[in-house]
């Protein structure tokens, strides 16, 4: 989600500590790894002890002077401090909400925790001063909150946490059931609800057993700052004598009222198929004699078939998965799953439709299946919302990700468009986006290649379901011109790459961070160098990694893209060729020039798959 910083001045919170600023240490991935969090790397020296309330902080001396039993309160301190910092998962929180028979991953994100960080998030929303003088005059200090969740096992027990902290911190609590990510947002904007502030208990597309939360105003989501500051504000609360008692938690549902969030969501999104459709036979059935099915993967999205198409007319028969089911039981609920769009597509066959729609768990993302079963999610899904865009903003620019495709960026030239290849992480595309229309930059469309896909037009919220509107619409609208090859004509002219591969490398010391940084950098070196190819060549701009253009001859060209992840201790490769063998041929360059210098601290056994 978008998000402009709100003011974190005058906070008054039930607590010892406060939010400050700082940099936030990079979460180690939950997936498959021993709980390593409960091994800082730093104890005492830096830890602070509460005990009835008194701070005792331990001498610069070595070995550390406490007594040994405050010693050992102090190191279960700092533990407990660094299980929240770990919750941090870059503009939200995501953590293991279960225990599961037979594994041993700890349960990070607890109730407790939760409760914690939500009131953390309510203390937040009251410490803006803007905020305080107009519930003053408006609702006498009185801030609304909605809650929602997707289906996921968790959601319940954390759902009535984070009622119960809402409303000991003195927020009107409006409990709105299953609903989305988008739809939170649009609960502070639309004109029957207008929410202080939204809550969302969702981990995306990820294992049944993890849950997280993010939070939305009016101006958006969090930023990464933000969620740093929540979580350690969080963490010094339940430290304090105010810390929230949740044992009786299940009776929280008499603290929060209810409301009907996702009926008005519906309804905001049928206006916009109404409003896009140009010329309707029908106004009152805009979508009738149009087939159109949706595959939710179980998560949250299904409404988006029974509640926006069918009512427009469409013909929704075939649609898979719309039942809510929190273990997820037929795919991963994500559009960049092969296994998820591989059902879509044969269901798509199978009912003859003219147009398939894949969500994620969530709602904020969407791949699209066209009539002939071939699956239009990243590049292609790009490039289609780019012809739309460019149609009714002649000259835009189009704002990427790092790893988008040399034929998307033909593709919106030879429209028109400008193409801003930007950086990997919805959020920072996001804000870009803002930040470019706010320099005078016409920037209607910014879009990941994850799917997240925000438009100017409707609050620059990345909103899987809105993209689908657009893309519905001018399905009807093509059909009405009398093009019935679907969607697929608006890819005319996209050159797609004959190869393309992604290629995870773990690194493989405690500090990846600056091993990353160091392996990154000395890529761009090895690149500029003679020792490099002499048909690799850098790219002019980069704002993440390094990409380099391969010239692969006859007019034929290639690409890499090695860079840091964002929140895991690995380096993305990224690979694409229009010759065949050629992402092998660059993977071996690759390889020779890494394996003698770092195979002791990164884990090359990717390519050694494909190589040998």
């Amino acid at each position: 989600m978008f998000c402009q910083n709100i003011a974190l001045t005058d906070l008054h919170a039930r607590t010892s500590g406060s939010f400050q600023g700082g940099r936030r240490k990079h979460s180690r991935p939950y997936e498959g790894r021993a709980p390593a969090l409960l091994q800082p790397r730093q104890r005492a020296r830096t830890a602070f002890l509460r005990t009835s309330r008194e701070r005792y902080v331990p001498t610069d001396s070595s070995p550390c002077q406490c007594p040994l039993g405050l010693r050992s309160a102090l190191d279960t301190e700092t533990e407990e401090k660094a299980i929240y910092l770990e919750l941090q998962n870059g503009s939200d929180v995501r953590g293991v909400a279960l225990a599961t028979e037979g594994s041993r991953t700890l349960v990070t994100l607890t109730p407790e925790r939760a409760a914690e960080i939500a009131g953390a998030f309510a203390r937040w929303l009251k410490a803006s001063t803007d905020r305080r003088e107009q519930h003053d005059a408006v609702r006498g200090g009185v801030f609304r909150v909605a809650v929602g969740r997707d289906p996921r096992l968790s959601g319940p027990a954390l759902r009535d946490a984070v009622i119960l902290a809402l409303a000991s911190e003195g927020c009107d609590v409006y409990d709105v059931g299953l609903a989305t990510t988008p739809a939170m947002f649009m609960s502070t904007v639309l004109e029957e609800f207008k929410f202080d502030g939204a809550l969302m208990l969702t981990a995306s597309h990820l294992p049944p057993d993890r849950n997280g939360l993010k939070f939305f105003t009016e101006r958006g989501g969090t930023d990464k700052r933000e969620v740093r500051m929540l979580l350690e504000n969080a963490f010094e609360h339940s430290q304090s004598r105010d810390a929230y008692s949740i044992e009786n938690r299940q009776h929280s549902g008499a603290l929060a009222k209810k409301a009907d969030l996702m009926a008005a969501y519906a309804a905001y999104l049928r206006s916009c198929i109404e409003k896009g459709i140009r010329n309707a036979k029908n106004p009152l059935k805009p979508l009738d004699g149009a087939h159109i099915i949706v595959d939710a993967g179980n998560g949250s999205a299904g409404f988006f078939a029974t509640d926006v198409l069918a009512p427009l007319g469409a013909d929704i028969q075939g649609s898979q998965f719309l039942e809510p089911d929190g273990t997820f039981p037929n795919h991963v609920p994500n559009p960049e799953d092969q296994q998820a769009m591989k059902m879509a597509s044969e269901a798509v066959l199978k009912s003859g439709a003219d147009l398939g729609i894949v969500f994620d768990t969530d709602g904020d993302r969407c791949g699209f299946v066209n009539r002939d079963g071939k699956p239009m999610n990243r590049n292609r899904l790009i490039a289609v919302l780019s012809a739309i865009v460019l149609r009714e903003h002649p000259g835009a620019t189009i704002l990427t990700d790092s790893v988008t495709s040399n034929g998307l960026a033909e593709f919106i030239r030879k429209r028109g468009g400008h193409h801003f290849r930007y950086r990997k992480g919805y959020k920072n595309i996001i804000d870009k986006g803002i930040e470019l229309n706010q320099s005078g930059v016409d920037c209607p469309l910014a879009i990941e290649t994850s799917g997240h896909g925000a438009m100017r037009e409707n609050y620059m919220l990345d909103d899987g379901a809105y993209l689908a509107v657009k893309i519905v619409s001018e399905l009807i609208n093509l059909q009405r011109q009398g093009d019935h090859r679907g969607i697929d004509s608006l890819l005319d002219g996209l050159a797609e790459p004959l190869e393309e591969k992604e290629f995870r490398l773990n690194l493989l010391t405690e500090n990846y961070k600056e091993t990353g940084k160091m392996i990154v950098e000395a890529f761009h070196d090895f690149v500029t160098s003679a020792e490099a190819p002499p048909n690799w060549r850098l790219e002019k701009e980069n704002y993440e990694g390094w990409r380099v253009a391969v010239d692969e001859g006859n007019g034929r060209a290639g690409w890499l893209l090695l860079r840091q992840s964002l929140h895991d201790p690995l380096l993305p490769l990224n690979v694409e060729s229009e010759t065949q063998g050629g992402v092998k041929r660059i993977a071996r360059i690759l390889y020779d020039w890494a394996a003698p210098r770092f195979a002791s601290v990164l884990d090359l056994s990717p390519l050694e798959k494909v190589l040998f």
